[in-house]
């Protein structure tokens, strides 16, 4: 299986989701979990050689998971990551820096959407690309968000120049679905510009 491209700090998520399903296919995703196993008191390696080869064992293959997780940090990240001591600390304090991280950037992604508005300049139907593109990063945090609503915002956010078109869409969002918004938007785009060059 392909190990998953270097981590550069962006998108947490799904870096550490591809990185499990490779260490899992590795045979190794326990040590994510797993702590440094040692001798109870009392046991020597006299007495008990299979306990200490296996805790022998358990670092080899914990120091493979490890470097396995190291060598797919950018270049910056492997050298502050790289003194960490073994699997499990490494792999939670990547997760205590850029979880934290991805909740903040998923606040941005809502305040993004609130704040877009249609401009007259640019293609009203690559402005709706832009505001799918967000919904969707809004509904891979978990958020739930119906088609009405998304058929509500779009015609909200369609530019100044569509004033009356908004007005005759507000009366019929009820029996509209995304994709009939969408597919009217655009031939009325195709319309007026069919007028502009005309007139």
């Amino acid at each position: 299986h392909d190990r998953p491209e270097k981590f550069k700090g962006i998108d947490f998520k799904t870096w550490q989701s591809k990185m499990l399903f490779y260490l899992t296919t590795l045979g190794l995703s326990r040590f994510l979990a797993e702590d440094v196993p040692t001798p109870k008191e009392g046991q020597t390696v006299e007495k008990n050689k299979e306990i200490f080869l296996a805790i022998e064992a358990w670092k080899n293959l914990d120091f493979l998971c490890r470097n396995y997780i190291l060598n797919s940090l950018d270049e910056v990240l492997y050298k502050v990551y790289n003194p960490i001591k073994t699997s499990k600390l490494l792999w939670e304090a990547l997760e205590k820096k850029y979880k934290t991280e991805d909740a903040g950037l998923k606040k941005f992604v809502v305040e993004k959407f609130m704040n877009f508005n249609m401009i007259d300049t640019k293609s009203v139907s690559d402005q709706i690309q832009e505001i799918q593109i967000l919904l969707h990063e809004i509904m891979a945090e978990g958020h739930i968000i119906s088609e009405s609503f998304q058929v509500a915002a779009i015609i909200g956010k369609l530019p100044p120049a569509w004033k009356d078109f908004k007005h005759y869409l507000k009366h019929k969002r009820k029996e509209m679905s995304l994709e009939d918004l969408i597919v009217r938007l655009k031939i009325e785009e195709d319309n007026r510009g069919i007028d502009k060059k005309g007139s």
